[in-house]
C-alpha cells in the first residue's frame, strides 16, 4: 500500500494563500477608493474646468441695466416714505396701490376717498411732507357702482432729496 504523504503542508499553503489573496483584494479596494477621491479633487480644481461662457455685450449691458435698477429700487428712502404716507393717512382715504419710480425718483399713490373733500385733505397732507414734493392729482373717477360713490384717484409725486 502506497503512503500517504501528510496533509497538514498542503493546507498550510492554501490556507496562506488565502490570507493573502484577501488582503490584496482589501488593499485593492483601498486604493481604488482613493484614486476615485483623488479625481474628484483634481476635477475640481484642476485646468480642465471649462471656462465661464462669455455674455455678448448686449446681453451684459442688458444684465448690467437690470443690477442697477435694482439697486436704485433698493436705496429708495423707504422708512421716511412709508412715514409720510401715513403721516398723510386719514380714516376716509384708503390706499390701494404704490408705484415707486426709482429711475424717475416719483411715487404714484393710488387711493380710494370717500368724498372729494377726504381727497383733497389727502393731497394737501402728502404735499406737507417733507419726504414728497410736488404732489399733484393725475386722474380721478367716482366709482358708480359702489352704492357710497367713493371716488378712485391717483397722485403723483416726486421724492425730495436725501436730507
Amino acid at each position: 500500500m502506497p503512503s500517504r504523504a501528510p496533509r497538514w503542508p498542503g493546507l498550510a499553503v492554501l490556507a496562506l494563500s488565502l490570507a493573502v489573496a484577501g488582503q490584496l483584494f482589501v488593499t485593492n479596494r483601498e486604493a481604488q477608493v482613493e484614486l476615485a477621491r483623488l479625481e474628484t479633487a483634481a476635477g475640481l480644481v484642476g485646468p480642465e474646468r471649462r471656462p465661464a461662457p462669455v455674455l455678448p455685450k448686449e446681453r451684459l449691458d442688458e444684465e448690467t441695466r437690470g443690477a442697477e435698477a435694482v439697486v436704485r429700487e433698493l436705496t429708495l428712502p423707504w422708512g421716511p416714505l412709508v412715514r409720510a404716507l401715513e403721516d398723510a393717512a386719514t380714516r376716509e382715504v384708503a390706499i390701494l396701490q404704490l408705484q415707486p419710480d426709482a429711475q424717475q425718483r416719483t411715487l404714484r399713490v393710488t387711493a380710494e376717498a370717500r368724498s372729494r373733500e377726504a381727497m383733497f385733505d389727502y393731497m394737501r397732507r402728502l404735499a406737507a411732507s417733507r419726504t414728497l414734493a410736488g404732489a399733484h392729482l393725475v386722474s380721478h373717477q367716482v366709482q358708480r357702482d359702489d352704492p357710497l360713490r367713493p371716488i378712485q384717484f391717483s397722485v403723483l409725486a416726486t421724492l425730495r432729496a436725501s436730507q
